[in-house]
Protein backbone atom coordinates (compact mmCIF):
# COMPACT_ATOMS: atom_id res chain seq x y z
CA UNK A 1 0.00 0.00 0.00
CA UNK A 2 2.89 2.15 0.80
CA UNK A 3 4.43 2.05 -2.71
CA UNK A 4 1.31 2.96 -4.36
CA UNK A 5 0.62 6.22 -2.37
CA UNK A 6 4.57 6.77 -3.14
CA UNK A 7 4.15 6.08 -7.04
CA UNK A 8 1.08 8.69 -6.51
CA UNK A 9 2.53 11.26 -4.51
CA UNK A 10 5.04 12.73 -7.42
CA UNK A 11 1.99 12.43 -10.32
CA UNK A 12 -0.55 14.05 -7.75
CA UNK A 13 2.03 17.20 -7.05
CA UNK A 14 2.55 17.47 -10.97
CA UNK A 15 -1.46 17.83 -11.33
CA UNK A 16 -1.49 20.30 -8.53
CA UNK A 17 1.21 22.05 -10.16
CA UNK A 18 -0.13 22.08 -13.20
CA UNK A 19 -3.55 23.03 -12.63
CA UNK A 20 -5.32 19.83 -13.16
CA UNK A 21 -6.41 19.60 -16.64
CA UNK A 22 -5.55 23.08 -18.63
CA UNK A 23 -8.71 24.50 -18.32
CA UNK A 24 -7.78 27.79 -16.07
CA UNK A 25 -7.89 31.21 -16.97
CA UNK A 26 -4.90 32.26 -19.84
CA UNK A 27 -3.60 34.48 -16.42
CA UNK A 28 -3.21 31.14 -14.85
CA UNK A 29 -1.64 29.74 -17.59
CA UNK A 30 0.96 33.10 -17.18
CA UNK A 31 1.32 32.35 -13.83
CA UNK A 32 2.09 28.95 -13.91
CA UNK A 33 4.88 29.22 -16.70
CA UNK A 34 6.46 32.02 -15.57
CA UNK A 35 5.26 34.67 -17.96
CA UNK A 36 5.33 38.34 -17.91
CA UNK A 37 2.51 40.10 -17.04
CA UNK A 38 1.01 42.46 -19.86
CA UNK A 39 3.59 45.23 -21.00
CA UNK A 40 6.64 43.91 -19.52
CA UNK A 41 8.46 42.13 -22.25
CA UNK A 42 9.40 38.59 -22.17
CA UNK A 43 13.20 38.02 -22.28
CA UNK A 44 14.57 34.62 -23.99
CA UNK A 45 18.69 34.50 -22.65
CA UNK A 46 21.28 31.61 -23.46
CA UNK A 47 21.74 29.49 -20.07
CA UNK A 48 24.87 26.75 -19.57
CA UNK A 49 24.53 23.24 -18.30
CA UNK A 50 25.57 19.90 -18.91
CA UNK A 51 23.83 19.38 -22.04
CA UNK A 52 25.99 22.89 -23.30
CA UNK A 53 24.40 25.59 -24.09
CA UNK A 54 20.27 26.73 -24.31
CA UNK A 55 17.37 28.55 -24.33
CA UNK A 56 16.26 29.70 -21.15
CA UNK A 57 13.84 32.56 -19.56
CA UNK A 58 15.36 35.69 -17.30
CA UNK A 59 14.88 33.57 -14.75
CA UNK A 60 16.96 31.08 -15.91
CA UNK A 61 14.19 28.22 -16.46
CA UNK A 62 14.74 26.23 -19.60
CA UNK A 63 13.07 26.55 -22.81
CA UNK A 64 12.01 23.34 -24.96
CA UNK A 65 10.31 22.74 -28.33
CA UNK A 66 8.09 19.92 -29.24
CA UNK A 67 8.84 17.63 -32.20
CA UNK A 68 4.82 17.21 -33.02
CA UNK A 69 4.39 21.24 -33.71
CA UNK A 70 4.01 21.71 -36.93
CA UNK A 71 6.46 24.76 -38.42
CA UNK A 72 5.34 27.78 -35.56
CA UNK A 73 1.54 26.19 -34.59
CA UNK A 74 1.66 24.51 -31.38
CA UNK A 75 0.09 21.50 -30.68
CA UNK A 76 -0.06 21.31 -27.12
CA UNK A 77 -3.09 22.14 -25.97
CA UNK A 78 -4.91 21.30 -23.27
CA UNK A 79 -3.83 18.57 -20.88
CA UNK A 80 -0.25 18.77 -22.38
CA UNK A 81 -0.32 22.57 -21.88
CA UNK A 82 -0.80 21.85 -17.89
CA UNK A 83 2.19 19.93 -18.02
CA UNK A 84 3.95 21.89 -20.77
CA UNK A 85 2.91 25.19 -20.05
CA UNK A 86 3.70 27.49 -23.30
CA UNK A 87 6.05 31.06 -22.97
CA UNK A 88 3.43 33.37 -23.52
CA UNK A 89 4.08 37.03 -23.70
CA UNK A 90 1.70 40.35 -24.28
CA UNK A 91 4.63 42.32 -25.47
CA UNK A 92 7.75 42.38 -26.81
CA UNK A 93 9.92 39.70 -26.63
CA UNK A 94 13.35 41.30 -25.92
CA UNK A 95 16.26 38.84 -26.76
CA UNK A 96 19.45 38.86 -24.20
CA UNK A 97 22.78 37.18 -23.73
CA UNK A 98 23.23 36.37 -27.48
CA UNK A 99 19.99 35.21 -28.33
CA UNK A 100 19.64 35.66 -32.77
CA UNK A 101 16.64 38.70 -32.48
CA UNK A 102 16.16 37.32 -36.37
CA UNK A 103 15.13 33.95 -34.72
CA UNK A 104 12.47 35.63 -32.28
CA UNK A 105 8.91 35.53 -33.54
CA UNK A 106 5.45 34.92 -31.98
CA UNK A 107 1.82 32.54 -32.79
CA UNK A 108 -1.01 32.82 -31.86
CA UNK A 109 -2.38 29.59 -29.73
CA UNK A 110 -6.02 27.94 -30.15
CA UNK A 111 -6.36 29.76 -26.77
CA UNK A 112 -6.04 33.44 -28.28
CA UNK A 113 -2.65 33.79 -26.52
CA UNK A 114 0.39 34.81 -28.09
CA UNK A 115 3.29 31.87 -27.77
CA UNK A 116 6.86 32.72 -28.40
CA UNK A 117 8.75 30.88 -31.26
CA UNK A 118 12.17 30.45 -31.71
CA UNK A 119 13.83 29.74 -35.63
CA UNK A 120 9.56 28.66 -35.71
CA UNK A 121 9.61 26.74 -32.97
CA UNK A 122 7.00 27.27 -30.01
CA UNK A 123 8.75 27.17 -26.87
CA UNK A 124 7.23 25.50 -23.55
CA UNK A 125 8.46 25.42 -20.12
CA UNK A 126 8.55 22.00 -18.52
CA UNK A 127 6.24 21.62 -15.09
CA UNK A 128 9.13 19.61 -13.52
CA UNK A 129 11.45 21.83 -14.17
CA UNK A 130 11.32 23.52 -10.73
CA UNK A 131 14.59 25.65 -10.16
CA UNK A 132 16.43 27.39 -12.38
CA UNK A 133 18.76 25.14 -14.85
CA UNK A 134 16.82 22.43 -14.32
CA UNK A 135 16.56 20.67 -17.56
CA UNK A 136 14.34 17.05 -16.38
CA UNK A 137 12.19 17.59 -19.64
CA UNK A 138 14.82 16.82 -21.92
CA UNK A 139 14.20 14.23 -24.57
CA UNK A 140 10.96 12.85 -22.71
CA UNK A 141 8.98 11.44 -24.91
CA UNK A 142 4.92 12.27 -24.09
CA UNK A 143 1.73 13.45 -25.57
CA UNK A 144 2.73 11.69 -28.97
CA UNK A 145 6.42 12.94 -29.40
CA UNK A 146 9.95 14.32 -28.12
CA UNK A 147 10.68 17.34 -25.82
CA UNK A 148 13.83 18.91 -26.58
CA UNK A 149 15.95 22.11 -25.17
CA UNK A 150 16.56 24.20 -27.73
CA UNK A 151 20.09 25.16 -28.85
CA UNK A 152 21.03 29.08 -29.70
CA UNK A 153 21.27 28.53 -33.27
CA UNK A 154 17.62 27.28 -33.06
CA UNK A 155 17.81 23.78 -33.30
CA UNK A 156 16.79 20.73 -30.80
CA UNK A 157 19.37 19.56 -28.65
CA UNK A 158 19.45 15.75 -28.98
CA UNK A 159 21.68 13.61 -26.57
CA UNK A 160 19.61 10.49 -27.04
CA UNK A 161 22.81 9.35 -28.80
Amino acid sequence: MNRTLLGVAPVAAVLAIAGCGGHGSSSSRAAASGAKSAGAPTAITIAHGKVGAYLADSKGRALYLFESDKGSVSTCNSACASIWPPLTSAAAVAPAGGVARSLVGTTKRTDGTTEVTYHDHPLYYYVGDTTAGSTTGQGLDQFGAKWYLVAPNGSKIDNDG
